[in-house]
């Protein structure tokens, strides 16, 4: 038969080894097609590709680079091998060469060794047993291969687990010796396997029952066991558990498949006890850290599998390897303790006899167990590792499990523990007692004496790991009813001693932490008693006694009265908040018998009595915000025991104390208040002074002035309780009239005081502040006493003369502190009383003694005292003793002195303060402004020195914010006092005011915004005290507003005012300058800020409010009359009414209000100053504020620019335009330009033209208008100029003369030798771009009525934009880029100005592409932007431009076709008109300019579909002619342009007669594109189609495959059979480009065989074409295609596939490589799919023989791994069986 002939002929070997070699391809592309092909191959004929693989291999990975393939490949094919087919010897060679491999390299788990130990696997499937033997071999040896055989070993057993098990026992026998042979730094690895898979007995186990029998004398026997030690191991605990796990596996499948058939035997347990031997006598004494560990942890596995024999033997060497391992770290502690704890259930807990330890012999690992508890005793309270917890745990049952079975033993052993006062070891017994006393108190109950007398023993510990232990088991005894009698209150006690402890920083106590123990085993754990700190010893204690107090009813006897002797000692202050709220608790549980609780506190002397304990819970309610609710505890308590005061308080507290509760009750809310603990603390002193009011009481009174006295030692100076108990001593003194008490007790208090303490200085005062108030002599005279004896004492004087800075710190605290006690007592000292003494401390030296201080602290006491002497003087006036403060100006001197600030002109230095400093400077300013409101009045001289000291504290910045506002408030207040006590006269208070607010004026338009509000609130606060003075009147007593002691003069009877005293003068409305305050404070109304702008409406308010109540000249004249102002006011102040009511509503609308209101209230003059002084307004910093006050301009010349005159108008101009050039921000700039048109539009337009063009001569002379920062204002005028239809006419009337000028094309004859002559000629500079700015100008400024004036010559406009395009392209492309740019510029403007957004990107895209497709694609983008958007204008423009085509310059002709092309595409509703453009279109392409002729043939054929018929002759007969022309494009555009036709199904009769000659001339034009040799043409004619498929040109391809399939649906008549067998001709080359490097051509390619498939008259290859397959761009898909559409071929065309395999085969050698691997696979696939045997003898050695020269030759990896698949086609073709039973000649491979 031919096939088999054919198949002895076919060189199968060599392309065997062909497809091997490519194994090692670089390509990962071919090495995995020709693995894919091999496997393919090796399916039929295993044998063939092994021996290949066998012949590559043997020179290993240092000859082939592939091994990994080559192993899987021979993998695959011994899997493929019959069992008659498998060779002994030759697997052999195989595993052998595999072996090798393997244990020439240190590498682990490597690809090619995965891939070896799968053929080792393959060959074991075959020939298990001489895989084994070849494993064993190298399982013995002195290599490092072994982890890989055990491996091996682990995937045979997962993939044959039948044939594995009954080897298991040989496996085991070779693998487990090596245990006795394993070096130390190998044993962990060995020994952690053991226990890696469900523990090291379950594995074992597994193994031994299902053939592991190895007798003790075997593995002490055995050969290699002492003699050969292994070289290198380097197993990993993973590698190993697999391994072992995977044969455990392989067995457990065995036993389930086969139940019948167990493989077990006697010997498990002598193996066993075997293994365990090993482990205890030789890995478990390694010196090796690692091997002990990992042996103890296998121990302690398996110690519940070995005989009890075995193991009480075991255990005198077994205990002392694991408590030897407590030496070492946490992780390894936890394991010697899991296996210490599996041995003692072992050995005590075992059912099979008694416990195999005496406690005696248990001592010792008690005794180890005990410090471990340090290692995490506290492991709730932290975050410590999983590792740790689990330790802890397992110490515990440790001891549960001893105690269980020795209780008494354990017991007393944890109490002799306790009583060493070893700290690890008593820290331990303690916790394990803690641990065990519930679950053995059964036992434990009759040793309760004991415990109790042990642990009071440890009371006095003083290690914080002990206490924390020592907690937790008093709570733990208090359960178990252990606490009883006087013990039970010590206990208690000492939970109370650490509930006081203090906070304490951690990283103190981390970085000083003890360690336990100094020798022994202890030393190395260097541990921490569980990381013991204060604050969780201080928890711990607390929650211990509240569960005491609730959750123990026993405990109540014990705990009451007790706790109240808890809460006097110093010691336990910090414990007061546990102990209220448990003595809370207490009273509310025994409610019902408060008698019982009174007579039992009575009973006992040892309590308190109540008058110590309201003392101290009094002083003690100082901090609202402390822990534990302090205060609110308190307050509890002390209504709970309000039985134990005087009967009528109770009811006074139960009134009180729950507003003071519900004050503090919420502490976030308190936090917000910065004055809290002040007003808290004066809630306790009025609660204090209204108790004793209510008891009323001397004696009781007496006896708890006494208390406080005593408790002045609880206190330390420096706590702010000292401070309280001041205040509180105080103001029990004043309800006492015993003076020599209140002397002695006054005494008493300076002593304890430290006044060196802020706080307790300032207490102290108060304090002396309270007495005086009823004893104000005393006081006087004990302030006399300590200021006369300042420095006095010898010491002092003796330290002083030694140190200057003691004797400055030691003053400055007394007098301070004098100071204070001084302001205090003037304040609270009875008013009638005082005038004398403050004249007597003023006017003598006593005052100036004061000031000498320096501290900052020091400083601020002087100056509270000074403002508190100056408020007592304002509160005397105000309760009718008034009196004048002698030397104010001298005292306020002394405060500016004292605030750090002497007046300075350089106002920088205000920034720089710190806290201190801010905080004496705003006590300062309170103090300036009380000095400032007394009398006399301030001098001129004074006043400008306090302002000029104070101003500048507008400027500080905002934080810190808790003391800065204060002191701005300050600041304000003070200003405002100034100007209500300065000026003689309204007209002099009007002159201050302004000169005030001129130096503020600098913050209100700061560009901070804090500085901004604080210049506005100034501001507003001086006008409202302004208004108050001189409108209302001010009275001299305080009163505001109108009172019985103004007296307003009654203007009817005095007539002029000149005739009235000068204190009843007005200010006139021209003094206030409304104007510049106008212009200065309107920015601000349009603020950023919603506060400053409501504060500036308030100001313009009052402004309006003050000028309306003032005189005003008779010259002057207002804009409105007196109604319409006030109408215009009231609607002002309806609008301050809503900022202040609704904050949400919109800014714009207010500010537009307020601007109308101020536009009617402004006089003409006003008005005048306003709009003159706009330019720094309109300047702002603030964006928004600048647009208001532009906003406000253009109001103002709206509603009254007819008041202007010229002057005004161009003093206004002036201001504007000076604006622009200052503002570089666009939007605002335009914002000023529209004020500007506004004037000219409302005003004399003249006079506004002139100034803006003479700022723009000056600008275009001065300076370079391109390059300006934010661009050329006068620009932007021009453009607001042309957005007004009365200023727009005579600017585009110039704008249209020079549009219309047609543009100048000559050479520059004035430079001479140097012009350049381009090809169109140069357009004169200037010109051109005067016309383009022009214009640009123009379309950006024209707004609607530009707009209009556009759309009225739109299609001239249009026309001569787009002719100028193409003429400056034509100069760009010669080196003149500018007039392109302008031109653009102007075209986008004119895109803008009409809204053709598109045709806007249009140019923003393409406009600068200089390349000729670019442009003239350009234009015709913009044509069909404008033919969508503006159907109306087609006619219009398509006139002119068909006029244009005939125009001299060549770039402008050439847009005239491109837009013309364009436009005909819309023409179809203008019948005459199209016929004029195809006759004008027909008649140009024979235009000189290429561009021109292939764009008059592109307008052709976008003819509309409607009229397209009546044309087609024509346009045919133009593509026809151009199809030869010269030009590459205008063929290019000749052959889409065919397409475009054909696709537009036009009458067959036009396409029929040239059908043939479309085919030439496509043929003649690719013949030249693809360099076609002309005799083979000659030769080939009829497969002109194919030579136009090979062009070079991929859109020549593209269109030539789509023209193609396009053309075939005209091809059934009478040129039918022709064009048929051009159809298959072409048919090949179709194929192979479906998978093109192009996807363009991928896709025509795909509709052209959709479309000829009708002519190839076959039904089942239109299938083919609709799969999944064909559509897809993927490589495996195509070659899937190919193959079925092969099978199609041999099926339905069996004629024509020799035909398709020739044209098939020449493209073998096409240009591109896709298309050559194309043709391989496709030529493959037809000849393995064909059974015609002349196809097969022509075509198969041939295609054959090409593939494996290509294979081996070819360059590209696509052909090399196309090439190898395309083998693996051929050779499982089934018409070549033959080549399957060859074989490699080994000698000639060899």
């Amino acid at each position: 038969m031919a096939s088999s002939s054919a198949g002895s002929s076919i060189p199968a070997p060599e392309a065997v080894q062909v497809l091997v070699s490519l194994l090692a391809d670089e390509s990962p592309m071919v090495r995995e097609a020709s693995s894919a092909s091999l496997k393919d191959i090796a399916a039929l004929s295993p044998l063939l590709v092994l021996d290949c693989c066998w012949a590559v291999s043997r020179g290993g990975r240092r000859r082939f680079g592939n091994m990994a393939g080559v192993f899987q490949v021979m993998a695959f094919g011994v899997g493929a091998l019959d069992k008659k087919d498998v060779d002994p010897s030759f697997m052999a060679k195989l595993a052998k060469i595999a072996t090798l491999e393997m244990i020439s390299s240190k590498e682990l788990n490597a690809d090619w060794q995965r891939a070896a130990s799968c053929l080792l696997v393959a060959i074991g499937s075959h020939l298990p047993d001489l895989m084994m033997e070849e494993i064993f071999l190298h399982l013995s040896g002195p290599h490092a291969s072994l982890p890989a055989m055990v491996q091996i070993l682990a995937d045979f057993a997962s993939a044959d687990a039948l044939q594995f098990t009954p080897r298991l026992k040989g496996v085991l026998s070779r693998v487990l010796p090596i245990l006795g042979n394993v070096r130390d730094a190998h044993r962990p690895i060995f020994a952690n396997v053991k226990v890696g898979v469900n523990g090291l007995g379950d594995l074992f186990w597994h193994m031994v029952r299902f053939g592991g029998c190895l007798e003790v004398t075997k593995v002490a026997q055995h050969e290699h066991f002492h003699d050969q030690e292994m070289l290198h191991v380097c197993y990993t605990p993973k590698q190993l558990v697999e391994a072992f796990k995977c044969w455990c596996q392989a067995v457990w499948q065995c036993s389930v498949d086969f139940p019948s058939q167990s493989p077990l035997d006697g010997d498990v347990m002598s193996f066993l006890n075997s293994v365990f031997e090993l482990l205890l006598r030789v890995w478990a004494a390694s010196r090796d850290l690692k091997v002990r560990i990992s042996s103890v942890e296998a121990l302690g596995q398996m110690v519940g599998l070995i005989t009890r024999m075995q193991l009480k033997t075991a255990l005198p060497r077994l205990v002392p390897t694991i408590l030897e391992l407590y030496k070492k770290d946490q992780d390894i502690a936890f394991l010697a303790t899991c296996g210490l704890h599996n041995l003692l259930n072992a050995s005590l807990l075992s059912e099979s006899g008694p416990p195999l330890l005496d406690f005696e012999d248990l001592t010792v690992i008690l005794s180890s167990l005990l410090p471990v508890v340090c290692i995490n005793s506290d492991s709730k309270e932290h975050s410590v590792s999983s590792v740790a917890l689990k330790t802890y745990n397992e110490v515990q049952r440790c001891f549960l499990t001893v105690g269980v079975i020795y209780p008494e033993d354990v017991f007393m052993f944890l109490l002799n523990k306790c009583r060493l006062k070893e700290e690890p070891l008593t820290f331990g017994a303690l916790c394990v007692l803690k641990h065990l006393l519930p679950r053995l108190s059964e036992a434990w109950h009759s040793k309760r004496t004991l415990l109790v007398e042990a642990v009071k023993f440890l009371l006095d510990d003083q290690n914080l790991g002990v206490q924390k232990a020592l907690s937790e088991l008093i709570v733990v005894m208090a359960s178990h009813c252990y606490l009883i009698g006087p013990s039970g209150e010590l206990f208690v006690e000492y939970l109370v001693r650490h509930c006081a402890l203090p906070d304490q920083d951690r990283n103190e106590l981390e970085s000083s932490t003890e360690v336990l123990g100094s020798s022994g085993i202890y030393k190395r754990l260097e541990v921490k008693i569980g990381a013991v700190f204060p604050t969780e010893l201080r928890a711990i204690s607390e929650k211990g006694l509240l569960l005491l107090t609730i959750t123990i009813p026993e405990m109540e006897h014990i705990l009451w009265p007790f706790l109240l002797k808890m809460i006097i000692p110093r010691d336990y202050t910090h414990a007061a908040a546990t102990v209220c709220r448990c003595i809370s608790e207490l009273c509310r549980q025994r409610f019902s018998n408060s008698d019982s609780m009174i007579s039992e506190c009575k009973a006992r002397s040892d309590i308190p009595n109540p008058v110590e304990l309201f003392a101290r819970l009094v002083v003690l309610l100082h901090d609202p915000l402390a822990r534990e609710q302090l205060a609110t505890q308190i307050l509890t308590v002390l209504c709970y025991l309000a039985p134990l005061f005087p009967k009528n308080i109770n009811l006074f507290w139960q009134d009180e104390i729950p507003k003071m509760k519900a004050y503090i009750s919420d502490t976030e809310d308190l936090k917000q208040d910065p004055s809290y603990q002040e007003t808290w603390d004066d809630m306790i002193i009025n609660f204090l002074a209204e108790s004793l009011d209510v008891i009323q009481d001397n004696n009781w009174v007496i006896a708890l002035g006494n208390a406080f006295t005593k408790q002045y030692e609880l206190y330390t100076s420096d706590d702010e309780h000292s401070a309280l108990l001041h205040r509180c001593l105080g103001v029990l003194l004043r309800k006492v009239d015993d003076r020599a008490y209140v002397r002695d007790k006054i005494d008493w208090m300076y002593k304890q005081a430290n006044i060196a303490i802020p706080m307790n200085r300032l207490g102290l005062a108060k304090a002396f502040g309270l007495v005086a108030a009823s004893h104000l002599d005393t006081v006087l005279d004990k302030l006399k006493v300590i200021l006369d004896n300042v420095g006095q004492s010898v010491f002092q004087r003796f330290l002083s003369f030694f140190s200057d800075s003691f004797r400055s710190e030691e003053s400055d605290d007394i007098h301070a502190a004098l100071a204070l006690m001084y302001g205090y007592a003037a304040k609270y000292a009875p008013s009638t009383v005082i005038e004398a003494r403050i004249d007597a401390l003023v006017g003598t030296n006593m005052l100036s003694r004061l000031l000498h201080v320096r501290h900052p602290e020091a400083k601020q006491a002087v100056i509270t005292a000074i403002d508190l002497l100056g408020r007592a003087v304002i509160n005397a006036a105000e309760n009718g003793a008034s009196f004048p403060l002698k030397r104010r100006d001298q005292i306020l001197d002394y405060i500016l002195t004292l605030m750090g600030r002497e007046a300075s002109d350089d106002n920088e230095g205000f920034v720089d303060s710190n806290h201190e400093l801010l905080r004496s400077q705003a006590l300062a300013l309170s103090a300036c402004t009380t000095l400032v409101s007394v009398e006399p009045k301030l001098t001129v001289e004074t006043r400008n020195h306090v302002m000029k000291a104070t101003l500048g504290f507008f400027a500080l910045p905002n934080d810190p914010l808790e003391v800065v506002n204060p002191l701005i408030d300050n600041l304000i207040t003070l200003l405002c006092a100034i100007l209500l006590t300065s000026g003689e006269d309204g007209r002099s208070r009007a002159e201050l005011l302004l000169h005030m607010l001129r130096q503020i004026d600098q913050y209100v338009s700061s560009p901070a915004e804090y500085q901004r509000k604080r210049g506005c609130r100034a501001v507003y606060e001086m006008l409202l005290k302004f208004r108050m003075v001189c409108i209302s009147g001010h009275c001299k007593l305080g009163c505001h507003g109108s009172c019985t002691h103004i007296k307003q003069p009654d203007r009817a009877v005095h007539g002029n005012f000149s005739n009235l005293p000068s204190a009843f003068v007005l200010p006139s409305r021209e003094a206030l300058c409304l104007g510049d305050r106008v212009v200065m404070y309107l920015p601000r109304c349009a603020d950023t800020n919603s506060e400053v702008r409501k504060v500036s409406a308030e100001i313009l308010d009052q402004l309006f409010s003050i000028s309306l109540s003032l005189p005003r000249p008779a010259a002057s004249s207002f804009g409105a009359g007196m109604e319409v102002s006030y109408g215009a006011l009231s609607s002002l102040e309806d609008v301050i009414a809503i900022l202040r009511s609704d904050t949400s509503i919109d800014p714009s609308e207010v500010f537009n209000r307020i601007i109308s209101s101020v536009c009617v209230l402004l006089t003409k003059e006003e008005l005048v100053a306003t709009l003159h002084g706009c330019t720094p307004a309109v300047c702002d910093k603030i964006k928004q504020s600048a647009e208001g006050v532009i906003q406000a301009v253009i109001e103002f010349v709206t509603k009254r620019g007819n008041e202007l005159n010229e002057s005004d108008v161009s003093r206004t101009t002036q201001s504007l335009l000076s604006a622009t050039i200052h503002v570089t921000e666009k939007h605002l700039r335009l914002e000023i330009l529209g004020a500007i048109s506004s004037l000219a539009e409302n005003t004399s337009s003249k006079v506004v033209f002139d100034e803006v063009l003479a700022t723009a001569g000056r600008d275009i002379v001065t300076k370079d208008v391109s390059r300006l920062r934010g661009g050329w204002s006068m620009q932007d005028a021009f453009y607001a100029f042309a957005q007004h239809s009365m200023l727009s006419s005579s600017f585009l009337e110039h704008v249209i003369i020079v549009l219309s000028q047609t543009p100048i094309l000559k050479g520059d004859s004035k430079k001479g030798e140097n012009s350049i002559h381009l090809v169109d000629g140069q357009i004169e500079d200037d010109i051109l771009q005067a016309a383009i700015f022009a214009l640009t100008a123009f379309f950006r400024g024209g707004g609607k009525v530009g707009k209009k004036a556009v759309q009225q010559k739109y299609a001239s406009v249009l026309v001569e934009l787009t002719l100028q395009l193409g003429g400056c392209h034509g100069l760009a492309r010669n080196g003149y880029h500018e007039p392109l740019r302008a031109l653009l510029t102007a075209f986008q403007a004119f895109c803008e100005c009409m809204g053709d957004l598109e045709m806007g990107k249009i140019l923003a895209r393409d406009g600068e592409q200089n390349e000729n497709e670019r442009w003239i694609n350009l234009i015709g983008d913009i044509a069909g932007c404008i033919s969508v958007k503006r159907p109306k204008e087609i006619e219009s423009i398509c006139i002119i431009l068909s006029k244009s085509l005939s125009r001299q310059q060549r770039y402008q002709r050439e847009a005239a076709a491109a837009a013309l092309s364009e436009f005909v595409r819309y023409s179809g509703a203008f019948s005459s008109l199209l016929e004029e453009m195809v006759e004008v279109l027909c008649r140009h392409v024979s235009d000189e300019s290429p561009t021109v002729r292939r764009l008059c043939l592109r307008g052709l054929v976008q003819i509309p579909s409607i009229h397209i018929l009546q044309h087609t002759t024509q346009v045919l007969g133009v593509i026809l002619a151009l199809l030869d022309d010269l030009d590459e494009p205008v063929q290019l555009t000749a052959v889409s342009c065919l397409l475009t036709v054909l696709e537009s199904s036009p009458d067959r009769a036009a396409v029929e007669p040239i059908l043939l000659n479309l085919s030439v001339r496509l043929r003649n034009l690719q013949l030249k594109k693809g360099s076609i040799d002309v005799s083979f043409n000659c030769k080939l004619a009829h497969f002109h189609w194919d030579t136009l498929l090979i062009s070079m040109n991929t859109k020549m391809r593209v269109n030539a495959f789509a023209a193609f399939g396009a053309l075939s649906s005209y091809g059934f008549r009478a040129q039918h059979e022709a064009f048929r067998e051009q159809v298959h001709a072409a048919f090949p080359r179709l194929v192979l480009h479906l998978y093109d490097d192009e996807i363009s051509v991928r896709q025509a390619c795909r509709n052209a065989l959709k479309r000829i498939s009708p002519l190839m008259e076959t039904d089942g290859l239109l299938a083919v074409f609709n799969t999944h397959c064909f559509n897809s761009d993927h490589r495996s898909d195509y070659e899937d295609f190919l193959r079925d559409l092969s099978k199609q071929l041999a099926r339905l065309l069996p004629s024509r596939v020799d035909t398709y395999l020739a044209s098939t085969i020449q493209a073998f050698d096409a240009p591109w490589p896709v298309i050559q691997a194309n043709a391989i696979y496709f030529s493959s696939s037809m000849i393995s799919l064909s059974d015609d045997q002349q196809i097969l003898a022509h075509h198969y050695m041939q295609v054959f023989g090409v593939l494996v020269g290509k294979s081996s030759r070819s360059v590209d990896a696509i052909v090399r791994a196309t090439c190898s698949s395309a083998l693996g086609l051929l050779l499982k073709s089934p018409n070549s069986l033959s080549w399957r039973a060859v074989r490699l000649d080994h000698v000639e491979s060899s």
